[in-house]
């Protein structure tokens, strides 16, 4: 049944993408691919995610160290407050961007004096992408330095070594795989964001549409080729992040089970 399912839902859906795209050749589907929105879109997807998994990616990790390695007033507000985009909409959460930054929001009329665009341009849809995708890297390191312990950094400490040394030396090279799955998921989700990104962008062909929406345009616009080539692309990024998934699991499973060892 599990079988059954797996094909069902995951495996025709994705054979029927590829058909699609390669179904008038591959002259067809590269010249698709090579459309100048197209590969304006392709360039903004990249881009969007270049910024927010970085941002994530310290975000994460200060998140995590602190909540796993210290007591604090706050603790579980901050918990909560990590696991917010998975329980708020990105609709809602693109309605929240253009209510503070959009030209009749909060701040709109301060932006429009000062000539700085958020709503339907790049930081919006950047803002949108880090809203959405900044849990996976917390969620992901957090068990794995709570399942490390205090015990090794604490020993650091009293050789002598400082903050970073013992960060470098110590916590890094235990919770590298865990760190590096979370930074996986968070990408996966920061190129393949949708709703909060499309009410934030605006959907301006050529400069505002993500991949994502580059599909839903041209998917809506009867052409379905080239929606589909489009979307073979984002089906790619996905087969490649399940086998990284795959292989970062079987590592991260490892590292629980003889914590300690860098591998």
């Amino acid at each position: 049944m599990a079988l059954a399912f797996l094909v069902l839902f995951l495996f025709v859906p994705l054979l029927a993408v590829f058909t699609e795209a390669l179904r008038f050749g591959l002259g067809a589907y590269a010249a698709a691919i090579l459309q100048p929105d197209a590969l304006s879109a392709l360039r903004l997807t990249l881009l969007a995610a270049a910024v927010a998994v970085p941002l994530n990616l310290v975000f994460g990790v200060s998140a995590g160290w602190a909540i796993a390695k210290f007591d604090f007033r706050g603790k579980n507000i901050l918990l909560t407050l990590i696991d917010l985009p998975f329980a708020v909409s990105p609709v809602i959460a693109g309605l929240v961007f253009i209510l503070l930054f959009g030209r009749q929001g909060w701040l709109g009329p301060w932006l429009t004096d000062h000539d700085i665009r958020v709503v339907f341009a790049l930081p919006g849809i950047v803002l949108a992408t880090v809203f959405v995708s900044f849990p996976f890297v917390a969620r992901e390191i957090i068990p794995v330095m709570q399942a490390m312990g205090r015990e090794e950094e604490e020993a650091a400490r009293v050789l002598g070594a400082s903050g970073l040394q013992i960060f470098r030396r110590v916590t890094l090279p235990n919770i590298k795989w865990g760190l590096l799955y979370g930074v996986l998921l968070c990408n996966a989700r920061a190129m393949g964001e949708f709703g909060a990104v499309s009410v934030v962008s605006g959907k301006i062909r050529g400069e505002t549409n993500t991949l994502p929406l580059h599909v839903e345009i041209l998917y809506n616009e009867y052409q379905f080729q080239a929606a589909f080539a489009a979307a073979s692309l984002l089906a790619g990024l996905a087969i490649v992040t399940l086998v990284l998934k795959v292989v970062i699991e079987r590592r991260l499973q490892r590292a629980m089970a003889v914590p300690g060892d860098p591998l």
